[in-house]
């Protein structure tokens, strides 16, 4: 393990994601094996790095002193979400081809948001992920704002 690829900066900071999961192993698998991560540490936590980030990831768990009224689980409801990770890429087709490939779910394949070309996807434990490609975005077109409720 080498210091460069672990989420510990010497100057400022740096912003990582940490998912709870059910399974690390089949986690870990789905972040390397499916998106092409690679895991710098395996357990305790299980740190991934992908592309210029870090997932890290860890079972849940009941409260611990510094999160005295906090319990952490996986999803439990797939149809909400208060919060998901972003991947941006250079070539949504070419990745939605690739992940498919190799195992990954998509909700629906790319759709032109104006803006962006963008689809979601699941990890092995529900939380969605949103795959975009900044498309009209960098000629300054923006996507419709969401419909009223």
């Amino acid at each position: 393990m080498r210091r460069e690829d672990l989420p510990a900066p010497q100057t400022g900071i740096l912003l990582t994601h940490f998912l709870t999961v059910a399974d690390v192993a089949r986690s870990r698998a789905f972040y390397t094996d499916v998106l092409g991560g690679e895991a710098v540490l395996d357990e305790n936590p299980c740190i991934v790095k992908l592309a210029n980030a870090w997932i890290i990831m860890n079972p849940g768990g009941g409260p611990t002193p510094d999160k005295p009224d906090v319990t952490l689980h996986p999803p439990s409801d797939p149809g909400t979400a208060t919060s998901f990770l972003n991947i941006r890429v250079a070539d949504i087709n070419s990745c939605y081809q690739e992940w498919s490939a190799k195992g990954a779910q998509f909700l629906t394949p790319p759709i032109d948001r104006k803006a962006e070309l963008r689809c979601y996807m699941r990890d092995p434990d529900g939380y969605l992920i949103e795959v975009g490609q900044s498309t009209g975005l960098l000629q300054g077109i923006l996507a419709d704002p969401p419909a009223e409720s």
